[in-house]
């Protein structure tokens, strides 16, 4: 029996084994044993078409060992596909190629030249730096954090509100992008409590009753460093700040006149905490012929009482 008849007989026999599911396929593994041994040429290839019927069986099988062999064979069937030459040409077309020759002759002197232009420019694309565009304009460019870019756009926003700065002081770019790494620097990351410092900054610097915070920090009279750990009240206007003071000397006077006026006595007892540490002060609220009403106040809790 010939190799071409001995493949048939196989083909056969593999094609009742190629079923969707899979079954059947018991003596499928020493059939493609069989075919690896066999003597098959392209032309065998060509006249039976075993490789597709092999490739059907590999995609059907469930058989790890069978599916390899498939693959095996496959593979080494390829290889007469890829030593094949070239199909022959007639004598049109060597006819032809000789004209192309000559036509292609003539114009590979300008064809050269316009490859040699390519490569230059080529070159020169590659030697220029390469620029990650960003919103954010400046000495930015390896910044890649979305959230910090955002903050230094906002931060610069804010130092733009006069305008241009003075001749002499750095960019507003420059200066937002040094406080923002002085407020990142402290937290090392993007969270609550980095994005509220930054909102801070911002609404102080963009204050217009606040114009000395944004003018010393944009001629160095404040650094970066200094006004990312600032706390509201340092960097509030003279107005605010005189504003709180006012309040604070009030407060401390109603607290001083609330322990400090008055006579203590242990005569009283307060009706809340049960405690007799109280001081009292006698006004006349009637009439001068009435007595005096005494007011009460329990150094203890803070109760409050009026004594008839």
């Amino acid at each position: 029996m010939s190799v071409e008849e001995e493949v048939f007989k196989i083909q056969k026999k593999l094609n009742k084994m190629t079923s969707p599911d899979g079954t059947g396929q018991e003596q499928a593994f020493d059939l493609l044993k069989t075919l690896q041994t066999l003597d098959i040429n392209l032309d065998i290839l060509t006249k039976t078409r075993i490789g597709m019927t092999v490739n059907e069986l590999r995609k059907s099988s469930k058989d790890e060992e069978v599916i390899s062999l498939a693959k095996t064979l496959i593979k080494n069937w390829k290889r007469f596909l890829a030593n094949t030459p070239a199909p022959a040409t007639g004598p049109s077309s060597k006819e032809s190629s000789n004209s192309n020759s000559k036509s292609s002759s003539k114009s590979s002197s300008s064809s050269s030249s316009k490859k040699e232009e390519k490569k230059k420019e080529e070159k020169k694309q590659e030697e220029k730096p390469k620029v990650h565009q960003t919103s954010f304009p400046a000495a930015s460019n390896s910044m890649t954090d979305a959230v910090r870019l955002k903050c230094r756009e906002m931060l610069a926003n804010a130092l733009k509100v006069d305008g241009e700065p003075p001749e002499g002081c750095p960019t507003p770019e420059e200066l937002s992008e040094e406080l923002e790494d002085a407020i990142y620097a402290e937290f090392r990351n993007t969270d609550v409590k980095y994005k509220n410092r930054v909102r801070s900054r911002v609404a102080n610097l963009k204050d217009s009753k606040n114009p000395t915070l944004r003018s010393n920090y944009l001629c160095g009279a404040i650094t970066a460093q200094q006004l990312a750990k600032m706390t509201p009240e340092e960097m509030a206007s003279d107005e605010m700040k005189k504003l709180r003071e006012k309040f604070v000397k009030e407060a401390i006077n109603d607290a001083q006149l609330a322990t400090v006026q008055g006579t203590k006595t242990d005569l009283l007892k307060c009706g809340k905490c049960k405690k007799r540490n109280c001081t009292y002060n006698q006004i006349q609220t009637r009439s001068a012929d009435e007595p005096m009403t005494t007011f009460v106040l329990c150094n203890e809790c803070g109760h409050r009482w009026k004594f008839c």
